[in-house]
């Protein structure tokens, strides 16, 4: 079960600072592709893991890239850098990545960020131009579908 909504209102009431970004970020702008994760980024410091933990313990964290599907709540243990994290859990898919390919850091990301209002709350998405040019630097096919997808819908939000 998938429920983006709570993911969002557990993360920004645990007080972790984050832009959405990826397929969410891109459904906010208007694309028609369907995400099936929720992809944010956020400053991977150990208080923030620390946070990620507390906050996601109720719905059992698991690394999704990992072949024994280790428990987030036990490993890498406290301490230990981390620099990406791919997680699974009890309610969908949640991606953290301190950088996006093609635009740069978290501080970068939340300096061009767009406010999104979801369910009464205001949010942090990544920009449009933003968006297009990480989907463009990851150059899969399906992120350059999108990519091509947003540029029209980029298009169509420019004053003539």
């Amino acid at each position: 079960m998938q429920d983006f909504s709570r993911l969002l209102q557990r993360l920004a009431d645990s007080g972790l600072e984050f832009v959405i970004i990826g397929g969410f970020a891109a459904v906010s702008h208007g694309s028609t592709y369907v995400t099936r994760d929720l992809d944010i980024c956020a400053l991977l410091t150990p208080e923030n893991v620390a946070r990620l933990r507390s906050v996601l313990a109720e719905w059992h964290p698991k690394h999704r890239l990992t072949p024994q599907r280790l428990s987030f709540l036990d490993h890498p243990p406290v301490g230990q850098p981390l620099h990406n994290l791919y997680l699974e859990t009890d309610v969908g898919v949640v991606d953290v990545l301190p950088t996006v390919l093609g635009v740069g850091d978290f501080a970068r990301l939340r300096a061009q960020a767009e406010a999104l209002e979801v369910h009464g709350r205001t949010y942090l998405v990544m920009s449009l131009d933003d968006l297009i040019a990480a989907k463009e630097a990851l150059a899969r096919e399906k992120d350059l579908l999108s990519a091509k997808e947003l540029r029209a819908i980029a298009a169509k939000r420019k004053p003539e």
